[in-house]
Parts: C-alpha cells; sequence; structure tokens
C-alpha cells in the first residue's frame, strides 16, 4: 500500500456539454474551397527569397511525396483544430496527400467534441473559478469508456476513431479521427497523463490511456520508419510533446531500420521554439534532408498551404476545379 492519499475522483460534480460554455463553435470553421487563378497568382507574388521560396519548396516536397507514395505525416497541436482548421486536414486525409496524422490528448478531445456537439474550448479562466474546468461528463464518458473497451490490439487513435464512427455524429465530417477509421489512414493520439481534462473523472483508467497510447507510439514510429528517401513530416503548433515523440520514433526506426534520411521536415508556428527547431528542423535532417521553419498564424498558414496543395494537384491533373466544394 502507498503511504500517500489519492484524490477522491468519484466525489467530483460533472457539468453536461449542453450548459458548458464553449469559445469555439463549429460555424466558425474554415471551409474547404477549390482553389482559383488567385493561387497561381500568390505563387507567381511570392518572392524566391526566404520564407517565400522556403514555402513553395514545402509545397513541392510534399506533392512529391504523395506522387511517389511517400508518407506525409501531420502532426498537430490541439489549437489547429480549436482555430477551425479540421475540414481542411480531413479534405487533404480525403486527398490521398496526408498519409498519417498525430494528435496530443487535447486535440483528441476537440476533434470529439465537435464531431458530436459542434463546440468545443471551455472559457478556462471562468471554469477554474467555479472548480467546473474540464468537468463536462459527456465527453469523458464517450472517450474513457471507448479507451477501455478498446478492441484487442487498437490504439487510442483507431478505437476513439471507430467509436465516432460507430454512433455517426452529427458533425463526423469535421473529424480527423473518424475520417483516419474510415480511411484506414492511422491517427496516432499521444498523452501526458494529467494533461487533459478527461483524466479528472472517475471513468479514467491510467492503465487503459497508458496502453493505447503506447500502442500509437509503436504505430507512428511504424510510420516514421518509412519517411526515408523522400517523405515529409510537418509538426503544427505542438512545442514539446510532439517533436519529443518524433525524435524518439526517429532514433527507433533507426535503430530497427538502419539508415533513414532523405526527408523534409517542416515546422510551422507562431513563433520560434526551441524542441520543434531542434528536434524536427535540425538534428533528424542533419543525416540527409532539409528542415524548414515557416512563421506564421495557423489559422492563416494552414489554408494557405492547403490551397496551393490543391492547386498543384489541379495542375497536375491538367484540371480546372470550380469555385467552391
Amino acid at each position: 500500500m502507498s503511504k500517500h492519499q489519492q484524490i477522491d475522483l468519484s466525489k467530483i460534480k460533472s457539468v453536461s456539454m449542453g450548459n458548458r460554455q464553449s469559445k469555439v463553435h463549429l460555424k466558425d470553421f474554415a471551409r474547404v474551397i477549390k482553389p482559383q487563378d488567385w493561387f497561381a497568382q500568390l505563387d507567381k507574388a511570392l518572392p524566391d527569397i526566404l520564407a517565400g521560396k522556403d514555402f513553395r519548396d514545402i509545397v513541392r516536397r510534399i506533392l512529391a511525396a504523395a506522387k511517389r507514395n511517400k508518407p506525409v505525416i501531420f502532426m498537430l497541436g490541439a489549437h489547429v483544430i480549436k482555430c477551425g482548421l479540421s475540414a481542411i486536414i480531413v479534405d487533404l486525409m480525403r486527398r490521398g496527400i496526408i498519409s498519417a496524422v498525430a494528435l496530443n490528448g487535447a486535440g483528441a478531445i476537440h476533434d470529439t467534441e465537435i464531431a458530436v456537439w459542434g463546440h468545443t474550448s471551455e472559457d478556462v479562466a471562468a471554469s477554474l473559478a467555479k472548480g467546473s474546468f474540464g468537468m463536462a461528463g459527456e465527453t469523458a464518458d464517450l472517450i474513457n469508456k471507448a479507451i477501455c473497451n478498446a478492441p484487442a490490439g487498437m490504439g487510442f487513435g483507431e478505437c476513439l476513431g471507430q467509436r465516432l464512427c460507430q454512433i455517426s455524429p452529427l458533425n463526423e465530417d469535421h473529424s480527423i479521427l473518424a475520417t483516419g477509421y474510415r480511411l484506414s489512414l492511422p491517427v496516432t493520439v499521444h498523452v501526458a497523463l494529467g494533461t487533459d481534462v478527461i483524466h479528472q473523472h472517475p471513468s479514467a483508467d491510467g492503465a487503459a490511456i497508458g496502453e493505447l497510447s503506447y500502442r500509437d507510439f509503436k504505430i507512428f514510429a511504424n510510420c516514421v520508419s518509412q519517411i526515408g528517401g523522400g517523405g515529409v513530416v510537418l509538426n503544427f503548433g505542438s512545442a514539446v510533446l510532439l517533436p519529443e515523440v518524433f525524435l524518439k520514433s526517429l532514433s527507433l526506426a533507426r535503430n530497427i531500420r538502419g539508415q533513414i534520411k532523405g526527408f523534409t521536415t517542416a515546422n510551422f508556428d507562431m513563433i520560434r521554439h526551441y524542441r520543434p527547431t531542434m528536434n524536427l528542423v535540425q538534428r533528424p535532417t542533419q543525416a540527409g534532408g532539409r528542415g524548414f521553419q515557416i512563421i506564421g498564424h495557423h489559422e492563416i498558414m494552414i489554408p494557405l498551404l492547403a490551397g496551393a496543395i490543391r492547386f498543384g494537384l489541379a495542375k497536375e491533373d491538367g484540371s480546372e476545379e470550380e469555385a467552391d466544394d
């Protein structure tokens, strides 16, 4: 027996998603559009210097990787979903551009809430003062029960994606997790225990969460093991956790499969952080490859990147796309 007392989670007072105030609503999310001629003009307008040159180069490398069936891995901090960008990520998954997605635990929570209830991201300051922050019972029950009843061998992302597909939520087309499950694309969830609101509830099982997230680490590492010779790994807004997971996955893959080089990495964020710079952009590509840094807000850069990719696909196909889907 431990000498230390644990807090009793059975005594928490949960709140309903119907009553919880959220700051992010589906009606405000980005829309997927079909690129028009202005993307061709944008390409011409960008200077062939510094970030302008790098942006074009990243798009070219992504298109080349997808054409050669090399991995294009998107690592997403939860802020990407809270900025309303899920539909754009889903569209690139469906078009065969994105081959794998890595989320942190908060990303899985926001994805689930948007899919099922159409809103997410409560007012932390207001809720924290009342002791109700993170106490939405429906969110915790849905995710924790899916994890505790996961089919044998499934990881966190596949299990939760399967559960979302089973209940067919109203906004499933905005769910990265559900899309990954339906397309059989790996969407992995990398959890730090104690960081996510679902860990505050009595339905949480630390052993189950840890086991399924660890399986996802091994699934992700297998994806990383295939990036040599033209794969692309992009990080959007994860300052610590996912760059660390990538670095360990790359080391593991090189230990088992030998030399893995000749791939591209890119970090997109509002400011430069130490770990993405070192563990994604610089260290992994020293043996051969190229790393990029693009500074900008996700809600601007991701639609621009996706639009440029879509325009590149249309040029390759020789097709003319209409204004809207």
